[in-house]
């Protein structure tokens, strides 16, 4: 086995993980699984980010959504920004309605909505959205948008995969969000107005290559349904983060959505943590299992600086990370204050790969922020 199961202590250390620090000392934890396997916590001389430069693959980036430029209204055309087998991660900005249907054969679509207000249509039904919603379609859904203030979104697709809810143990199923919150669409009047007998297309992604089915009819034509699958929707104003004020908790804590090969997790304003002897920033760890891709959507970004709301930082596995040194030398003035921050980290098992289109509004002194 690569690990044992028995907790050992060498030299100085913590008796409790991310409270009571050695004396002039930066802690770094070392995981297995993200943050759900074995882990160690090593007691540094000096904080594990403090490089000269970084050189080759594992360089962290930083990229910026504001500086894409758009076209088009249709989600296929959205620009790719990462992707592995198991995920491709898209942004997409309307500004009119869509005019025709589409469909992901490829696998679920997690729909994250940065900005704007619309109506979605698909083929259960009718559901509105606006900022800060999760929509949650099933993979082989159609569906379309109608936009009412111009939208912004981050497409997340779970590539041959279908997404679940976290297990949540201990704390019981209404923890975090209590799942009776989840919308769903619905056959109503805006609904049954969508239908006519006019010729609509659906576009379909399957292996990536896009087919056009012609309809002389809208087939949302649906008068009812029944079962257990079928698209949700979820704010993060209605999650309730776990909290502790003794232990900073890990990331995994915070997580909103599963698949077989990552994990999306939502960061949400929470209090800081009030004892003393806690940790109140995020702890610096090396995730060697995971790349880290992080959406920031609003509030202030107390533990990254220079980072504002629509830009997206990506810390490759293999490599330490943490707190930028404003937020280290700033964490005693927020204790008993509340975080201002929400953001969506997705955690990959498979490296990501950036496409040529995320190059074009990288950051690229992102690596060197920490100095």
């Amino acid at each position: 086995m690569p690990w044992i199961n028995i907790p050992k202590m060498e030299g100085i250390a913590s008796r409790q993980a991310h409270t009571d620090l050695p004396a002039n000392t930066f802690e770094r934890e070392l995981g297995k699984e993200g943050f759900y396997g074995p882990a160690t916590q090593m007691y540094h001389r000096h904080p594990p980010t403090s490089w000269l430069m970084v050189e080759g693959l594992l360089r962290p980036h930083a990229f910026d959504t504001k500086k894409l430029v758009f076209s088009g209204n249709c989600p296929w055309d959205a620009a790719l920004l990462f992707s592995n087998p198991n995920t491709q991660i898209r942004f997409m900005k309307l500004e009119n309605d869509m005019d025709h249907l589409v469909r992901n054969a490829d696998g679920d679509e997690l729909i994250f909505v940065h900005q704007g207000v619309g109506e979605l249509y698909c083929d259960y039904g009718h559901l509105s959205f606006s900022e800060g919603d999760y929509v949650m379609l099933p993979r082989g859904t159609m569906w379309r948008m109608s936009v009412q203030e111009s939208v912004s979104v981050l497409l997340i697709e779970a590539t041959n995969d279908s997404y679940r809810l976290p297990e949540k143990g201990l704390v019981g199923n209404q923890a975090i969000f209590d799942p009776a919150i989840l919308d769903t669409p619905k056959i109503d009047d805006a609904f049954v107005a969508q239908q006519n007998e006019t010729e609509w297309r659906v576009v379909v992604k399957k292996s990536n290559q896009l087919s056009t089915i012609t309809y002389p009819y809208n087939p949302l034509d649906a008068v009812g349904w029944h079962g257990t699958l079928m698209p949700v929707r979820l704010n993060w104003r209605d999650i309730r983060p776990l909290m502790s004020h003794r232990y900073h908790v890990p990331p995994s804590a915070h997580t909103t959505f599963t698949t077989s090969r990552f994990v999306v997790c939502t960061f949400v304003p929470r209090p800081y943590e009030t004892d003393p002897n806690a940790m109140n920033v995020p702890f610096f760890h090396s995730n060697d299992d995971y790349d880290e891709l992080i959406f920031y959507h609003a509030g202030q970004f107390f533990s990254r600086d220079h980072i504002y709301p629509g830009m997206m930082t990506l810390h490759p596995s293999g490599i330490p990370h943490g707190p930028h040194p404003k937020a280290l030398q700033n964490a005693e003035e927020k204790r008993g204050t509340m975080t201002d921050e929400v953001a969506v980290m997705i955690d990959t098992r498979n490296a990501l790969e950036i496409s040529d289109e995320a190059k074009t509004i990288e950051w690229l002194g992102y690596v060197d922020s920490w100095k």
